[in-house]
């Protein structure tokens, strides 16, 4: 079990059948399951449970599961893996659009499902190596170098320059610190401000997309600061730290 600890999963699903094999099947695989038949029972549940990861069908009477999925997101941040009978192209691209972090199509086998959730478990809660101190004057990622001293950042040709706001600088900072890792939006608010975040907070949303217009060839399509969709944003390149 990743980080020898129990997690544990919703299951939502109104067919009985699928509900119950599927709790029977993942408490021998070692987790704590909870189940649902619906969405308002879902919600319910979410909010009396500390819930590790959700798997959630997407055809469901009343609420689908795209509509749950939106709501779930903006309560809490435990990773989604849909159920879909369709195997269709398009309710695929919905379901990771709305945040889901995996999906499975009907009929599956529940040790798929079972590896899949581990693996998501895994990335989720692996401890991530210790970051290597940056006392460079300079650092150099993607087509960039970041003067630290003058909070400047230079183009690789040498032709575009951007001077840095304090708030930029700090982000960026953060980023370059934890290159290729995943930092939720709590996680990046508390680092910069040392403060909480509140429900519907964006200071970190804006600060990113100000960050993007500066860094990115193309900020509506971002590949240096990229977002992961239901978990925050990584910077997605490589870093390499200068003496000087």
């Amino acid at each position: 079990m990743v980080n020898e600890r129990t997690f544990t999963i919703l299951v939502v699903d109104d067919h009985e059948e699928v509900r119950d094999s599927l709790r029977d099947y993942l408490k021998h695989s070692g987790f704590d399951v909870r189940t649902a038949p619906n969405a308002d029972r879902a919600r319910a549940a979410v909010a009396e449970t500390d819930v590790d990861l959700v798997v959630l069908d997407i055809m469901m009477p009343g609420e689908d599961g795209i509509s749950l999925c939106r709501h779930l997101r903006e309560v809490q941040s435990a990773p989604v893996i849909f159920l879909t009978a369709r195997n269709e192209e398009t309710d695929r691209i919905v379901g990771l659009e709305v945040g889901a972090d995996d999906y499975v199509v009907k009929p599956f086998n529940p040790r798929e499902l079972v590896a899949r959730i581990k693996a998501i478990l895994r990335r989720l809660h692996a401890t991530p190596p210790e970051p290597a101190p940056i006392d460079a004057g300079s650092i150099s990622f993607d087509h960039w170098c970041l003067q630290r001293r003058k909070k400047r950042l230079v183009s690789s040709c040498g032709t575009r320059e951007h001077e840095l706001t304090g708030a930029e600088y700090e982000l960026l900072m953060i980023f370059l610190r934890h290159p290729r890792r995943v930092l939720a939006r709590d996680e990046l608010l508390e680092m910069t401000s040392g403060r909480q975040a509140r429900p519907f907070d964006r200071t970190i949303d804006n600060q990113v997309r100000r960050l993007r217009k500066k860094v990115e060839a193309e900020p509506s399509r971002p590949r240096v600061i990229r977002t992961v969709w239901g978990r925050g944003y990584c910077l997605d390149v490589a870093v390499d730290r200068q003496s000087g």
